[in-house]
């Protein structure tokens, strides 16, 4: 594991990297926030599933 190799890939990508505009970030976070959404609505359905599915309380 060479360290000076290592931290010279970092520098590398992060001068290549820049700072998203508002646009882009704003549209990344909505995507996100989406996927968010979806996968709780996901597990909400199966958990009233499997509460109906066992009889509930």
């Amino acid at each position: 594991m060479d360290v000076k190799y290592e931290l010279s890939d970092y520098i590398r990508v992060l001068k290549l990297a820049s700072r998203p505009e508002w646009e882009e970030f704003s549209q990344v976070a909505k995507i996100a926030g989406a996927g968010v959404l979806l996968v709780g609505l996901v597990g909400f359905l199966i958990y009233v599933i499997m509460f109906f599915l066992t009889g509930g309380i």
